[in-house]
């Protein structure tokens, strides 16, 4: 399965899991049975990094909502930017940035208001902006400075 529709999947997943209280594990066996929406590895483990990681992916949320609140969101846009923050933060790969924005962007186009897609769009481009100049701030390590006298 194609990542973008792996995305797309775990986004419905998610979605449907701000309504009730299921379990990843019963989200997810409920998707792989409807079939046309089945969350397949990579879903799930975007899925469950989300909920190992809530409350730090709501917290860079929050930190860039001005005069908003996160329960103030609608529901669509709530689970696009937590999967994407998780996506950008916690599965591991800090290259894949302006890729995961651009498709919480595509996802935003087709599932949320008319403009929804702008607002997520300013969200994670300020997270990811911040997330790199951090980086960029911190000092080099013992495996930089070897790199850097050769």
């Amino acid at each position: 399965m194609k990542r973008r529709i792996a995305r797309e999947n775990a986004f419905i997943a998610a979605f449907e899991a701000s309504f009730n209280a299921n379990s990843i594990e019963e989200i997810v066996a409920a998707s792989r049975e409807q079939d046309e929406y089945a969350v397949d590895a990579y879903g799930e483990a975007l899925l469950a990094n989300f909920y190992a990681h809530s409350a730090e992916v709501d917290d860079l949320i929050k930190a860039r909502l001005k005069d908003w609140t996160l329960a103030r969101l609608p529901r669509v846009n709530a689970a696009i930017l937590r999967l994407a923050v998780t996506e950008m933060r916690f599965n591991g790969s800090d290259d894949m940035d302006s890729i995961v924005i651009n498709e919480a962007v595509e996802l935003a186009k087709k599932y949320a208001g008319e403009e929804d897609y702008q607002f997520i769009n300013g969200v994670l481009g300020a997270i990811s902006r911040e997330a790199h100049s951090a980086k960029a701030d911190e000092p080099a390590g013992p495996a930089d400075s070897a790199s850097e006298e050769a």
